[in-house]
């Protein structure tokens, strides 16, 4: 149940300058594209991507992290990490799994397949991009349990581009075209209301203190 009053109370705790950022950037959030990252080995790249997530609007980012662990390096994604929902998982098959669950199609995204070419791509409902590891790209696991092929078209020698470059591209091009031809590509009301809590809260520096009296006052 969202705690309107909740809001309330922790908006006194922040500038109506904050608020009001918080509701234009709600504007533009969306959970009908989602990253879902496996394995990547370097952490600027990672960072980078959660960075790309944010500034494009995507609001939630999976990041599969069974060989190499936490690969978040806080002063790449400067500050992104606070602002997008982060899901994390110990196997390619709990992500895929988690993210079908949720109505999501997985789309990998390989530059050895000429199933899509990014210009060519036509939104089937809730995307899920998937971004592999910088030398061997994705495990055969996704590219057996997508649904679908992206690439980026390359003119050059060079076959790949770096994931972080990669992913800012696809995401860039993606969530343009997303806007002006998907009617409902904005989060809920009720979403809206729950991130402004969350992000509320990440806001506040004595947190802890202010749900404690606001869990006493009520």
């Amino acid at each position: 149940m969202i705690d309107l009053k909740l809001l309330k109370y922790l908006e006194e705790f922040i500038s109506e300058e904050r608020k009001e950022r918080f509701l234009q950037i709600l504007e533009e959030r969306t959970y009908k594209i989602t990253v879902a990252i496996e394995d990547v080995f370097q952490m600027h790249n990672t960072s980078a991507v959660i960075r790309s997530c944010d500034i494009f609007g995507i609001q939630s980012a999976h990041l599969i992290e069974r060989k190499y662990g936490d690969q978040l390096d806080v002063q790449i994604a400067m500050g992104a990490q606070k602002w997008v929902d982060i899901h994390r998982y110990e196997s390619t098959s709990t992500c895929i799994d988690a993210l079908k669950k949720e109505g999501y199609k997985i789309i990998a995204t390989t530059p050895h397949n000429d199933s899509c070419l990014l210009d060519d791509f036509e939104f089937d409902g809730k995307t899920a991009l998937f971004f592999g590891t910088e030398k061997k790209g994705l495990s055969d696991e996704v590219l057996e349990k997508a649904d679908g092929f992206l690439k980026i078209p390359m003119v050059g020698f060079t076959e790949s581009l770096n994931i972080s470059v990669s992913a800012a591209i696809i995401l860039q091009s993606l969530t343009t075209k997303l806007k002006k031809e998907c009617a409902d590509w904005q989060l809920t009301d009720d979403e809206k209301i729950i991130k402004q809590i969350d992000w509320a809260k990440k806001s506040i520096k004595s947190i802890d203190g202010v749900l404690s009296r606001y869990s006493e006052d009520t």
